[in-house]
């Protein structure tokens, strides 16, 4: 490690030993007893500037205080709605890559964001971030021997198309969540099943990002199953990734090789280890009760102003072209 690298490390590490005794208590929950590694991740989004990693990591820890994240986990959505969010808000794990890294699938094009309240929304994606840090990376880093705290992620781009702009302010609620609470949690994007009309938005969206991002970032020729087979196994590749042509983020008869589903065995899991924890504290209530509310983080970071600038350019076709007509497009974020 280089030394600038290391004395930034001992300048943050030495802020947060002046923190009080809740901000550490809630950062064992972030850190998972990797606090050096967590650390280098705030710094690589801050450039390796100490003051302004501290900064952003104490942020972090008072929104988990005040929004009670540490507790989320505890806290179900009610299995009618629960059931809604997932089958409009798809996303699943698929398996592990050849390293390890968990690997996340997202159907950013045929999520229609639709059936539940942006609280619900919100409140799953926290959870899955949560549930990938919490249980997903250490029992990773368990079987393997070695720390494993980032994961891979498969972002299909199949069926995305101009109404996508109702969800813009869904997206960057999201995006804002990530880019400041999770940073450098995803060690590549691999983008499939990206028609034509991508590269124009791409061109777009290139420009914004920073470097450190832009390599992070893989655009796979049709569902990348090529590609992506040199990296993982078969078994781990998400279902619209297990054929040489474009397709559907959805298989023909959805079940458990459809890692978005419901009955898949990574949602069962998860959502059967929030009603335990539930029941194991007293939260039991929250079952039947409505959305657990989130404040957002206000800040232009890179990602929303990614998403301001493709909002601009789908207005632009939007207008020109009419409603009909589909453009893919790009949702980067740092978790």
């Amino acid at each position: 490690m280089a030394v600038a690298c290391q004395d930034a490390i001992k300048q943050l590490s030495a802020l947060l030993d002046q923190v009080d005794e809740q901000l550490k208590a809630t950062f064992q929950n972030v850190h998972q007893g990797y606090p050096t590694a967590t650390m280098m991740r705030y710094l690589k989004a801050r450039e390796w500037c100490a003051p302004k990693a501290y900064k952003m990591l104490v942020d972090c820890l008072n929104w988990r205080i005040q929004n009670h994240i540490d507790d989320i986990l505890k806290k179900p959505i009610p299995a009618d709605l629960y059931r809604a969010v997932r089958d409009s808000q798809l996303v699943g794990l698929s398996g592990y890559s050849k390293e390890g890294l968990p690997v996340f699938a997202i159907g950013v094009g045929l999520s229609t964001l639709d059936k539940a309240s942006v609280n619900h929304y919100v409140q799953s994606h926290i959870q899955i971030n949560e549930y990938r840090d919490r249980v997903i990376l250490p029992a990773a880093t368990k079987k393997y021997g070695r720390h494993i705290g980032k994961c891979v992620k498969v972002l299909d781009m199949t069926g995305l198309k101009l109404s996508a702009l109702s969800h813009i302010k869904l997206m960057t609620i999201i995006t804002t969540i990530d880019d400041l609470n999770y940073p450098e949690k995803t060690q590549t994007y691999y983008i499939v099943n990206a028609p034509y009309v991508f590269s124009a938005c791409w061109k777009v969206v290139k420009p914004l990002l920073q470097e450190r991002t832009r390599r992070k970032i893989q655009i796979l020729q049709g569902c990348g199953r090529d590609e992506l087979l040199k990296i993982m196994d078969y078994d781990s590749l998400p279902h619209f990734c297990r054929r040489q042509s474009y397709g559907s983020s959805r298989i023909s008869s959805p079940g458990a090789d459809d890692c978005y589903s419901l009955d898949h065995p990574f949602h069962q899991q998860f959502y059967n280890y929030i009603k335990q924890q539930a029941l194991s504290q007293e939260y039991a209530t929250l079952l039947k009760q409505g959305c657990f509310p989130i404040e957002v983080p206000v800040a232009d970071t890179e990602g929303t102003k990614v998403i301001k600038k493709l909002e601009s350019e789908l207005h632009k076709v939007r207008d020109h072209n009419g409603l009909t007509h589909p453009l893919n497009c790009l949702h980067i974020s740092g978790a």
